[in-house]
């Protein structure tokens, strides 16, 4: 077989006469393919440039030969260049073929975005659109809030629908799974307590009220917090993806097709699992956040074990305890809450998923510090 190279003419002609004083004639023959070398669009472009005077160009294709995208690339330069001097390009003189594949190149529509106003709204008009969107998400949280506790209710009634192997696995997931970062964190921030308190009590021979700072801080703040904040962190963000991906693939338009209310089937089974498992893991913290605190006290203060213990005791009270595991069932709410309302808002994208899991996290952490910040008032008030 022959190489096309060798059978196809490879020679391009160009030319230019003037019709006119303003209309210049562009004259092209030969071949205008990939294999030969076709003259380029600056050719005209310059004919063009070197005359002011030229407002219209004709196109004479008489002795065209064969012709394929170069020739195509070539005129559509031309053109979009004229377009823009404001110099008519008439495309009569050209092929059939030819025009109608400028024609169909020209007719893609354009990017809306392309040429946008990138100037900012004035300053009233933001702060009115940021509010109507403030009072639109606030208004579509309540009504999720509402239909999360009255599925909850339709729980405790024992009408709630959902796989009782789905709790056990969440359960599974927010306790027993999350014990090793857990047991991480609440060391260190035991360890960081007590140095931080071990500065200034050296300074006084006060060494031994390192184990009140410790023990009171872990058990009415510290522990509570910080489970919440790792358990937003993880869970929390693990439950928006998990029903952001369920919309995205439409799983949840599924249920509610078949007649199973998602609020019952999804949202309630992982707002029990973390309601229930978040004190027992605030408990366990406190454990861990005292031996920290232990670690600092024996290992650096030459205070003895027995003497830590014993003032670890007379400092905490069982309604400490109970202060922190009652703030601990609260943050487990409202993480479980922010991490299902941000999943079943989530958009019909994969970006959409991210961004879920992202407000999740900054939703839940700032529910739990006000939250804190409103509890610590009322115990404050209430003496407790």
């Amino acid at each position: 077989m022959a190489d096309p190279q060798q059978t196809l003419p490879t020679r391009s002609e160009l030319s230019f006469i003037r019709k006119s004083d303003d209309t210049l004639l562009i004259q092209l023959g030969g071949a205008w393919t990939i294999y030969g070398e076709s003259p380029l669009a600056s050719e005209p472009v310059r004919e063009i440039e070197s005359d002011s005077r030229i407002r219209h160009i004709v196109f004479d294709t008489r002795d065209l030969g064969e012709w394929d995208s170069v020739l195509l690339t070539f005129l559509a330069r031309i053109i979009d260049y004229c377009a823009k001097q404001g110099i008519v390009a008439a495309k009569e003189g050209l092929p059939q073929g030819v025009t109608k594949l400028l024609e169909l190149a020209s007719a893609v529509p354009e990017n809306k975005d392309a040429h946008s106003d990138v100037s900012r709204a004035p300053f009233f008009e933001r702060v009115g659109a940021e509010t109507i969107d403030f009072a639109s998400d606030a208004t579509e949280m309540i009504g999720f809030v509402g239909e999360a506790f009255v599925a909850f209710a339709r729980f405790l009634c024992g009408k709630a629908r959902f796989r009782r192997s789905d709790l056990v696995l969440l359960i599974q997931d927010c306790g027993a799974q999350a014990l090793p970062i857990v047991s991480l964190i609440s060391v260190l921030v035991g360890l960081i307590l007590a140095f931080v308190g071990a500065i200034q009590l050296r300074m006084f021979g006060a060494q031994i009220y390192v184990a009140d700072l410790v023990g009171l801080g872990m058990a009415r703040e510290m522990g509570a917090m910080m489970t919440a904040i790792i358990m937003a962190g993880r869970t929390g963000a693990a439950f928006a993806a998990q029903l952001g991906t369920m919309q995205v693939n439409e799983e949840i338009d599924a249920l509610q097709t078949l007649g199973v209310s998602p609020m019952e089937f999804l949202v309630v089974p992982r707002m029990l699992a973390l309601v229930l498992m978040l004190p027992l893991l605030c408990l366990y913290a406190n454990l861990m956040g005292i031996l920290g605190g232990g670690l600092v006290g024996i290992g650096m203060l030459d205070l003895s074990p027995m003497e830590y213990f014993n003032e670890t005791c007379a400092a905490v009270h069982i309604a400490d305890f109970l202060a922190g595991l009652f703030k601990s069932g609260v943050f487990g709410v409202l993480v479980a809450l922010s991490g299902c309302l941000r999943g079943m808002q989530c958009g019909r994208s994969s970006a959409a998923v991210g961004v879920a899991t992202t407000s999740a996290v900054v939703t839940s952490i700032v529910a739990i510090v006000v939250s804190d910040a409103t509890l610590t008032v009322i115990y404050d008030r209430l003496g407790i």
